[in-house]
């Protein structure tokens, strides 16, 4: 129901922020040459003869995703907006994605915004494992039996000591157990997310990384 009011809330502000100062707009020219508007509300990150890149605010998820148009017989079109106004949708994402205040096993504190989880390499080496999905839930197999699957919506906290982690929900119940990798590769899960240092410039989606295995502490917000 949470997770429901949520979107409701998002939908309602999107739906007054549908020009072009909103953030770029993308068209495509259909065969009988009009525009059809295809994005409102994104930030493209490369445009060329070949495809058209672009991040947008997912719904569903609640976080920022990266998204490619491949140009064919019928172009993709971009309407640029300036600096100030992609820095404006910036902060319309930070508003409607998970924020959380996370502490580092150093002590290191960071508020991140449109947190999620996503997977790499072990190690953190090499590029992002584009076959495991992206999370915005935290799988758990349970220390007494059983998984399950804690939406970020539900949860209040997290605590981490070494690979156990307890969970506490916003309905007071107390989860415990270990991180559930949702894939048989070697792989490193991290919380990602932006920070108020985020460039919208930026081709990436985020620019706070960090292994769960370096996090002792996350607290969300309401």
């Amino acid at each position: 129901m949470t997770q429901v009011r949520h979107l409701f809330a998002i939908l309602a502000v999107l739906a007054v922020c549908t020009g072009p100062l909103n953030g770029d707009t993308l068209y495509q020219v259909n065969a009988q040459g009009r525009q059809v508007v295809i994005q409102r509300n994104a930030i493209v990150v490369k445009e060329d003869t070949s495809a058209l890149v672009y991040k947008h605010f997912e719904l569903k998820e609640r976080r920022v995703e990266k998204a490619v148009l491949n140009q064919g017989s019928l172009p993709y079109e971009a309407e640029r907006s300036g600096a100030q106004e992609r820095q404006q949708i910036v902060n319309l994402w930070k508003r409607f994605g998970y924020t959380a205040t996370v502490t580092d096993v150093s002590g290191k504190v960071t508020k991140v915004f449109d947190a999620y989880l996503d997977f790499y390499p072990p190690g953190g080496r090499g590029s992002l494992l584009e076959s495991v999905p992206a999370l915005t839930l935290l799988p758990v197999q349970l220390d007494a039996g059983g998984t399950d699957e804690l939406e970020f919506s539900n949860i209040d906290r997290i605590q981490a000591q070494g690979d156990h982690l307890k969970v506490t929900l916003r309905n007071g119940a107390v989860k415990e157990g270990k991180f559930l990798m949702p894939t048989t590769q070697p792989a490193e899960p991290r919380l990602l997310g932006i920070t108020d240092r985020y460039d919208p410039a930026s081709p990436e989606v985020f620019d706070f990384s960090l292994s769960l295995s370096q996090i002792k502490l996350v607290v969300f917000e309401p």
